[in-house]
């Protein structure tokens, strides 16, 4: 259940509140073709502030000539890294103001040199450490935690953090959304083709207020319009509650690529672009620039279903708990060898026959910067993720421009992961002959370096 494809309580106030995390994530992963007007969204990048969705400037200089249509050119993504991001589905009620805990946690990835891409559902029970304050917390508050407290970049910012802190994932984007307005987006395309392996009856599916909205869904493959195909994403009553629900989402994601790219529907879509943006103006916020949104949009167009990972952090992979909290609160204790198999799956991380994991290498951090407990604090992160921290200490000096990780050829699949644990390019892995004492890999943290802010030690 955790991986198909490649061979697989808290409620919001519309039943449209759920799938937009699901369309948008599609897009920006690989192959969600149909939503590449979120390409439109324009925010800043800078201090991960936001801004809201401007109108831009599309040029058509030609016409298809088959359809008349203007034509719409997509530019190619620059660059060659891996790109992580965490989208996140806020669990916000028009009654209330906020701030809000996260009841959609997706990591969508893709690896623009070798074309493939996958999206990885995170439980929003799962019981771990939030960086930065001496907490532990279900991972769905971050958000909440990160924006009610003013962590830097706010709730997204801390959510992000916790997320690679405990999962070993560098993210460098984000897009969180509210989900009003999205109903219509599912029947703008005419619905989708939704098989439903199980008829599901929900006498709890929550209506637009505090209520009930008995909910039933007959098995088999039907045409779901915008509301349906939200109720079914977002339902919990089947066996596995949660878990069911994750794959569901992910079901809804490519059953709508599968009715835009069988339509060829992305050139009428970005032809409406203004009533789009209209109805998405205060639903969106993002890093991500306008032409990286752009660039993304056309790299999805480029990856074939088949290269596309589908996996969820399951009920394999966790154990159920009543946190000592008051009230006590049902959690979910991650096992962190297993996630951390798949999170090295989900990565493409090369196998353990290649050398040594990096989790397993002895790794000496050294600050080559002149931020004060850099080299400490990042020891500290990556022991809480499970890599064996032999030495921190100053490097030579501390005008290194760039972060350097440098070990030997036997070990040079480790390294990469380490790099992928602390957000670094994987260019960042150096090869030599020299060889160590005391340890096996070699850290130098550079100006590029961005840390987790305050990291603390997982209990």
């Amino acid at each position: 259940k955790s991986i198909t494809g490649m061979s697989s309580h808290r409620r919001t106030n519309a039943p449209s509140r759920l799938l937009i995390v699901w369309i948008v994530g599609f897009l920006v992963v690989g192959a969600l073709a149909s939503f590449t007007f979120f390409n439109l969204v324009r925010e800043i990048v800078k201090s991960w502030s936001t801004t809201a969705l401007a109108r831009p400037a599309v040029t058509t200089p030609a016409t298809d000539p088959e359809t008349g249509e203007p034509a719409v050119t997509l530019p190619d993504w620059e660059g060659v890294e891996r790109v992580n991001i965490l989208v996140l589905g806020i669990d916000e009620r028009e009654q209330e103001f906020g701030p809000w805990r996260t009841d959609t946690m997706i990591v969508l990835t893709v690896d623009p040199a070798s074309k493939t891409a996958g999206m990885l559902s995170i439980p929003r029970d799962l019981w771990v450490p939030i960086p930065g304050y001496d907490i532990d917390g279900k991972i769905n508050t971050a958000h909440f935690i990160g924006d009610l407290r003013g962590y830097p970049g706010g709730g997204p910012g801390l959510a992000m953090a916790t997320v690679q802190y405990n999962l070993g994932i560098p993210l460098q984007y984000y897009v969180r959304l509210n989900f009003s307005a999205f109903e219509q987006l599912i029947d703008l395309i005419g619905g989708i083709e939704i098989c439903v392996p199980e008829t599901i009856d929900d006498p709890e599916y929550p209506d637009s207020g505090y209520g009930y909205e008995p909910l039933h869904i007959d098995a088999g493959c039907q045409i779901m319009n915008g509301r349906l195909a939200l109720k079914y994403a977002r339902t919990r009553h089947t066996g596995l509650g949660d878990f069911d629900r994750a794959e569901r989402q992910q079901q809804v994601i490519l059953a709508v690529r599968d009715t835009v790219v069988r339509g060829d529907l992305l050139p009428s879509l970005v032809s409406k672009a203004g009533p789009l943006l209209d109805a998405l103006k205060d639903s969106v916020q993002t890093n991500l620039s306008l032409d990286q949104l752009i660039q993304l949009a056309n790299l999805a167009t480029q990856i074939d279903p088949a290269d596309i990972l589908q996996a969820q952090i399951d009920e394999n992979m966790v154990v159920g708990y009543w946190a000592p909290t008051d009230p006590p609160q049902a959690v979910l204790v991650p096992l962190r060898e297993e996630i951390r198999a798949l999170r090295d799956r989900f990565l493409n991380v090369a196998p353990a026959a290649a050398g040594p994991t990096a989790a397993r290498a002895r790794v000496r951090v050294e600050n080559g910067t002149l931020t004060d407990g850099l080299a400490a604090h990042t020891a500290e992160q990556l022991e809480a993720l499970g890599y064996d921290v032999v030495e921190f200490t100053s490097a030579d000096r501390f005008d290194y421009a760039r972060s350097s990780i440098i070990t030997d050829s036997t070990r040079e699949a480790a390294a990469q992961q380490l790099a992928q644990s602390l957000g670094l390019p994987i260019t960042s892995v150096v090869t030599s002959t020299v060889s160590a004492t005391g340890y096996d890999i070699r850290v130098i943290l550079g100006a590029d370096f961005q840390p987790a802010q305050n990291v603390t030690r997982t209990p």
